[in-house]
């Protein structure tokens, strides 16, 4: 009687303990996904990328090259783009046209020509006034022999595409049928 007790006791015990390692590993995992993860602020206007590289992956020829960048101004003053330049013809990126308010995201548009086969790298200089360690600030020679470079206010960012445009299929063979 009492080994069946103790086997009851044990059994009782083993089933509460491993309850409730269940349930606080479960609200460890909550609290893990609704932590938020803080964008660093900058004094000034700020860029940061949601990514800064797009992969297009494989791609049918003349597919569908338009993408899309997406970043927050994280300072706390307005964000110019005052220019985005492709790395080639075959790159084509577009701007907003109006200034990105702090905290506020925006979008820079990339157009990759597809009906170039084989694989590609390319990048997208964006020009604007932000500033942080995540941008390079852009300078103007000094006009003073061996003097630094003077900074202009304006600075870059380069974010690239990448993938691989695949070739057609080729044609099935033509079979002549005799009737």
């Amino acid at each position: 009687m009492k080994k069946i007790l103790l086997v009851a006791v044990l059994a009782v015990f083993s089933l509460t303990s491993a309850n409730a390692q269940t349930k606080s590993k479960a609200k460890k995992a909550k609290k893990a996904v609704s932590t938020k993860v803080e964008t660093p602020k900058v004094d000034g206007a700020g860029m940061v990328f949601e990514n800064e590289t797009i992969d297009y992956g494989s791609i049918p020829h003349n597919a569908d090259g338009q993408r899309e960048f997406v970043f927050t101004n994280n300072g706390n003053k307005p964000l110019v783009i005052e220019n985005t330049q492709g790395s080639c013809g075959c790159t084509v990126p577009s701007k907003p046209e109006k200034p990105i308010q702090p905290g506020e995201t925006g979008k820079i548009g990339v157009k990759y020509d597809t009906s170039r086969v084989g694989p590609f790298t390319k990048t997208v200089t964006v020009t604007s006034n932000a500033v942080g360690s995540n941008v390079t600030p852009v300078t103007t020679p000094s006009t003073t022999p061996g003097a630094a470079p003077v900074p202009t206010g304006k600075s870059t960012k380069i974010i690239t595409i990448k993938g691989n445009v695949l070739p057609d299929a080729p044609a099935a063979p033509v079979t002549e049928t005799k009737s």
